[in-house]
């Protein structure tokens, strides 16, 4: 199989308490550390400067400001490689290989054990959306298109749903509990419509070079 067809195998990862590696400190780096701090990970980031939202962060996470070094791998769990350079990418997965540690290296598959899904997190609610490699400014999109789709509404509605079990669990028979948390969700229905662009086959075709 191709490293870039790859579907992954779809798991979530538990970091609270583990130390937790991002190369770099540009705008993708900023994304992953706050998902990581939100996740309850020990933080570390290796990078000469941070960006405005990774500097935003700052007080929350381990910096070393400097470039990256293999001693950085020391009691490390997991690595996310945010830099483009192919030359680190490649020593960084052939060392974390070599220390059996996950990584990720942004946009190169070839150099991941791990995969990077977009993600939709409105209150308690996670979705992840990959499309396997094909398209990640589609991935993007979608992720943006839900983001707007689940509103504050949504947010407390899912946080009455959780306080509910956590109430029935001490107070509910298992049987009573079930029915009554199947009722509070009797009636929610997700809709929507896909749009195209327009002639999006034609301009496949022509990327391709096989117009007409």
């Amino acid at each position: 199989m191709n490293p870039a067809d790859n579907p992954y195998f779809q798991v979530g990862l538990d970091v609270l308490d583990r130390t937790c590696l991002i190369i770099g400190g540009a705008a993708e780096a900023a994304d992953k550390a706050q998902r990581l701090l939100e996740a309850g990970a020990r933080l570390r980031v290796v990078s000469p400067a941070l960006c405005p939202a990774l500097g935003e962060l700052a007080g929350r996470f381990e910096h070393l400001a400097r470039p990256w070094q293999p001693a950085d791998l020391e009691g490390v769990w997991l690595v996310l490689n945010t830099v483009s350079d192919p030359e680190l990418a490649q020593q960084v997965y052939t060392l974390t290989l070599e220390r059996g540690l996950l990584v990720n290296t942004y946009d190169r598959p070839q150099c991941s054990t791990l995969g990077m899904a977009a993600l939709v997190h409105p209150g308690r609610l996670r979705l992840s959306i990959s499309t396997s490699g094909a398209s990640p400014a589609l991935a993007g999109q979608l992720r943006r298109d839900l983001e707007a789709l689940f509103d504050g509404e949504f947010v407390e509605y899912l946080e009455g749903l959780a306080q509910v079990r956590a109430h029935l669990r001490e107070s509910a028979d298992r049987e009573t509990r079930i029915r009554l948390l199947k009722e509070l969700v009797e009636g929610f229905n997700l809709e929507g419509k896909l749009r195209y662009p327009e002639n999006w086959r034609e301009k496949v075709r022509a990327l391709l070079g096989t117009a007409g």
